[in-house]
Parts: structure tokens; C-alpha cells; sequence
């Protein structure tokens, strides 16, 4: 099946033009197109992820962009509810959201891109009015079923005027690990602004630029995510579409992000220092340099080149290897780290991954006892995030004799004797 994929020459936040090209990277399919055995023999197309920086407004982001009804379509399987990890946080972020800007229960609540309606439980659980707008149609069904009322769609500007037609202008509109997923941001966010209230507030979670490049975050890499977001290019956005910029929250959920609070600009709230701050650090680490982007990118060849030195020599000697995680993260691993003939299978805790190939590469996935069962001399961890825990709940492969390769911030080989993360 051939999958439509645009190339656009303009920044999505300001529609500069000529964006300059500052880390190439290896095209791969799409990062969670996992296939089932009956498919084997259909070849999957890769698609580039190379990133730009705008030279006008500094704002990171992919150009290519692939059609967004293939990414998140029916069986979209990323579910927020399945990581107790992400429900702690929402809940947390619910509570700060609500009690800083002094919201009062009874107000519409509207998320964009609500996933399983989770982040809404708890604003409903407050007595707010809540409102999902989630286009794959699996999970807007599990909204469903817990009593979150979820339109199946994706979000335009006839939907925003028919929810304020209908239910009236929103205390809060959300969009949490979603404003980098939409092309056309500048329709997204006049959306926005028609579904809010004068008083309301607009909150939004994203990766964070400079989180990517310290903690080298290639698990975000990936083609749903379209932009890679700073808050000097977020100010100036916002500003074009009617809306400030009054407060921003670092978090370390997912290796790093940022929780923005805009409202509509000359709104009741006054603008935190955290907005100052952040810029005043954006301006030190030289964020908008292009040169600051060609440095990571010349980090990540080297650990290229160190993990494909590693693996080949491994490879040279006849020892056996796995990955652990069938994340959608790991599909850039394989593809810009040269590991798709070096494992021999993967495992993941998930049974919704398992019996399933990865993308591309068709590489089985197996369950977690499969690594116990046929014993690699080494396993990749591909779900680098939680490198910690998957090294600490699987101190059993260790004392019998597997290591295991983790690549971030360098690369270790971790074994019985020599484990950094045993009392981390």
C-alpha cells in the first residue's frame, strides 16, 4: 500500500521560508506500523526524519509529513490508561493546573487528542464538564466506556465552532502530547482560541527541545511527532493567533517536557516568571543556533558508530542478540543504528506486541520469558526510557550469565558484576 507522504518548504509555527537542514537521520516506516505474520510478505515504505531548524523563528521540526490518517488510525494501540507512570502524572498535572489558575468546578473541559480520556477522569472527578476530541476510533471507544463523551474526530474549525455553538466556550482546552503532532498548527490553534473563553486557559504538553538534545531523546523521534518545541518559537506562535504565553512547567515524565498555560492574550492572569527563566536558559544554551543542533547531530553519529562498532564485533564473534521493548521509539534505533541483522528477536511485556514483526525489518516479537527461555549472550534495550526498571526487574538475566546494551547517554554493557543501575 502506498502511503501519501507531503513535503512542505515553509515553518509550520511561522511560515518562514528555506528552513535549514540541522539533523539527518535515517529514513524509517512508520514507527509503530507493527505487522502481523499474514503481512510479512506486503514491504513497508520508509519515510525521512530528517529535522530543520526555521531561521526565523527557531522552531525544530520534521517536513515530511505523513498522512496523518495512517498514523493515527483505528488501531492506533498507544493507550494512556496502560502506564501507571502517565496516570500519576495527569493526575498531578490536573491538580496544579486547576489550583494555580483558581479554575472553579462546572466549566467545560475540551482535550485535544484525548486518547482513552484519562488526563479528563480527573477534571471530571473534580466536577468539571469534560469533552474529548480523539480521531482513532479504538480508543475514543474506550473514552467511551468510561463516561468520557469523545467526538471520533479530528479537530478543525467547524468542529471548534460547533462544540462552542453547542456546549458553550471552555474553562480549559487541552492538547497534551499532541501540539506536535499537527501539521497545520496555525488552524490548530485558531481552533483553539474559537472553543475558549476570555477568562479560560489553553494547556499543552510537549516534548521539550533542549530535554531531546541533553538526555538524547531518539525515542521521540519519530513521524507523529512533527515538531520539536522551544519556547521562544511557542511565544511568538501564540501571539500571531491571539493567545500569551503566561506560564511553563519542566517535568521529566518520558525523559523531559514542558507543560505550557497560555490564555487569550490580554487575559486576567498575569504572565509567572517561569516564561522569563526559561527563555533566559534558552538564550544561554544558544537553542536557536543552528550550530547547537549540528553538535547533537554529531553526538549522535558517534554513538552510531560506537553502537554498530559493538554490535559487529559481537556479531563477529557469534554472540547471540535480542532487543527488549517494542516500543515505537525503537524503530528509529534499528533503522539509524544499523540494527535490523543483528537481533535476532525482540521481547515486550505487552501481549498486543506479542506475535507481531517489527517495522521494516520483520523481526519477531516475542514475551519477556522468551529472553529466559533462549537465553541471548546480550539484549538491546530498545525501550531506553525505562532502561532503570527493565535492568532492575530483570536482575535474573544478569546473575545467569546475560548482559544487557543500553546506548543512552553512552554505551555500557551492564552485567552482574558491573551495574550501574543495581542501587541508582
Amino acid at each position: 500500500m502506498s502511503i501519501h507522504v507531503t513535503h512542505r518548504d515553509t515553518c509550520r509555527l511561522c511560515a518562514g521560508k528555506s528552513p535549514e537542514l540541522v539533523v539527518p537521520i535515517t529514513a524509517t516506516p512508520v514507527a509503530g506500523a507493527f505487522v502481523h505474520r499474514e503481512q510479512l510478505d506486503e514491504a513497508q515504505e520508509c519515510f525521512p526524519l530528517d529535522m530543520y531548524m526555521c531561521r526565523a523563528c527557531g522552531h525544530v521540526q520534521l517536513l515530511d509529513v505523513v498522512d496523518p490518517s495512517v498514523l493515527f488510525c483505528d488501531d492506533y494501540s498507544y493507550a494512556s490508561g496502560n502506564s501507571p507512570g502517565l496516570v500519576r502524572h495527569f493526575g498531578e498535572y490536573v491538580e496544579r493546573v486547576a489550583e494555580e489558575n483558581e479554575l472553579q468546578p462546572g466549566g467545560l473541559v475540551v482535550e485535544i487528542g484525548s486518547n482513552d480520556g484519562t488526563f479528563l477522569k480527573f477534571f471530571r472527578d473534580r466536577g468539571f464538564s469534560v469533552l474529548g476530541i480523539e480521531p482513532a476510533h479504538d480508543l475514543a471507544a474506550l473514552a467511551e466506556a468510561a463516561e468520557i463523551e469523545t467526538l471520533a474526530v479530528f479537530l478543525d474549525n467547524d468542529v471548534a465552532e460547533q462544540i462552542r455553538r453547542t456546549r458553550g466556550p471552555a474553562t480549559v482546552v487541552a492538547a497534551n502530547n499532541v501540539f506536535a503532532h499537527i501539521d497545520d498548527m496555525s488552524g490548530a490553534a485558531a481552533s483553539v482560541r474559537s472553543m475558549l473563553a476570555d477568562d479560560g486557559v489553553f494547556v499543552f504538553e510537549v516534548s521539550y527541545l533542549l530535554d531531546v538534545i541533553d538526555n538524547m531523546l531518539l525515542g521521540t523521534i519519530f513521524h507523529e511527532h512533527l515538531c520539536y518545541h522551544s519556547v521562544k518559537p511557542l511565544i511568538q506562535f501564540l501571539k500571531l493567533h491571539d493567545l500569551e504565553l503566561i506560564d511553563v512547567h519542566r517535568e521529566t515524565i518520558q525523559g523531559g517536557c514542558l507543560i505550557c498555560t497560555a490564555q487569550p492574550l490580554g487575559g486576567p492572569r498575569e504572565c509567572r516568571a517561569s516564561v522569563g527563566a526559561m527563555l533566559a536558559l534558552e538564550q544561554e544554551r544558544k537553542l536557536g543556533d543552528p550550530a547547537t543542533l549540528k553538535s547533537f547531530s554529531a553526538r549522535l553519529d558517534e554513538v552510531r558508530d560506537r553502537v554498530s562498532e559493538t554490535l559487529t564485533q559481537f556479531v563477529n564473534q557469534g554472540k547471540s542478540i535480542a532487543g527488549f521493548g517494542a516500543a515505537r521509539g525503537g524503530t528509529l534505533l534499528m533503522y539509524h543504528f544499523g540494527l535490523g541483522d543483528a537481533l535476532a528477536f525482540i521481547v515486550d511485556d505487552s501481549p498486543d506486541k506479542q506475535g507481531t514483526f517489527s517495522p521494516g525489518h520483520h523481526i519477531p516479537v516475542l514475551p519477556t520469558s522468551t529472553m529466559y527461555e533462549r537465553m541471548p549472550d546480550y539484549v538491546f534495550i530498545l525501550a531506553w526510557v525505562h532502561a532503570k526498571p527493565i535492568i532492575r526487574n530483570h536482575t535474573r538475566y544478569l546473575e545467569e550469565g546475560g548482559k544487557f546494551i543500553v546506548f543512552s547517554p553512552i554505551v555500557q554493557i551492564i552485567t552482574r558484576d558491573d551495574n550501574p543501575f543495581a542501587s541508582d
